[in-house]
C-alpha cells in the first residue's frame, strides 16, 4: 500500500514539473470601420435664416497692417481681413478647397461680386482686393448681424457682423 502512495505522490510530483503552456497569442484587434463624413447639408431658403459658421473673430495690429480673422481656436482661419494702410486696400481672403474665380459678398443692404485670386498658402485661400473707399466695406461693417461670403464650389461662410470688420475698415481709411 505504501508503494501505491509513493507511486501516486511521484506521479503527482511529475505532473507538477511540466512546463506551463505558452500564453495565448494576443487577439488581433481590428480598427473600427471608418466613419463616412456626410457632406454639410445644402442650405436653402433665405440666407438670413442660415446658421452662422462656427467660430469667433480675432483682431491684431502689426506695423502698417491690421488683421481680423474668423475661425475656431487651434485651426486655420476660415476668413481673413487684412488692411494695408499704405496702399489703402483691404484684402478679404477665404479658405478654399477648390479653385474659383469670383467671390460674392452679401450683406443686409447690398451684394457685390469680386474677382478672386488663389494664394500659395497652405491651406489654400482665395483672395479679393477691395479699395478702402468701396461701399461694400461699409455694408459689411453695418450689416444687420451677418455677412455671407460665397465662392463657387464651396460651402458658404456666414459671418457674424462684429466690430472687427469695422476696425479693419477704419484702419485702412485712417
Amino acid at each position: 500500500m505504501q508503494t501505491r502512495y509513493i507511486s501516486l505522490v511521484a506521479l503527482l510530483a511529475l505532473a507538477a514539473c511540466v512546463a506551463p503552456s505558452a500564453p495565448p497569442a494576443p487577439k488581433a484587434v481590428s480598427a473600427p470601420p471608418p466613419v463616412a463624413v456626410a457632406p454639410p447639408p445644402r442650405l436653402t431658403g433665405d440666407w438670413n435664416d442660415w446658421p452662422f459658421t462656427p467660430g469667433n473673430w480675432t483682431y491684431r495690429r502689426d506695423g502698417r497692417t491690421s488683421v481680423a480673422q474668423f475661425g475656431t481656436p487651434g485651426r486655420n482661419a476660415i476668413v481673413n481681413f487684412r488692411c494695408d494702410a499704405e496702399s489703402r486696400r483691404v484684402t478679404l481672403s477665404r479658405e478654399a478647397s477648390a479653385p474659383g474665380t469670383r467671390m460674392v459678398i452679401r450683406t443686409s443692404s447690398m451684394t457685390k461680386t469680386m474677382a478672386a485670386t488663389a494664394s500659395d498658402a497652405n491651406p489654400a485661400y482665395l483672395a479679393a482686393d477691395i479699395a478702402a473707399s468701396d461701399p461694400i466695406l461699409d455694408a459689411m461693417a453695418f450689416s444687420r448681424g451677418r455677412v455671407l461670403v460665397e465662392m463657387e464650389g464651396q460651402q458658404p461662410v456666414i459671418l457674424p457682423s462684429w466690430a472687427e470688420i469695422t476696425r479693419i475698415v477704419e484702419d485702412c481709411r485712417g
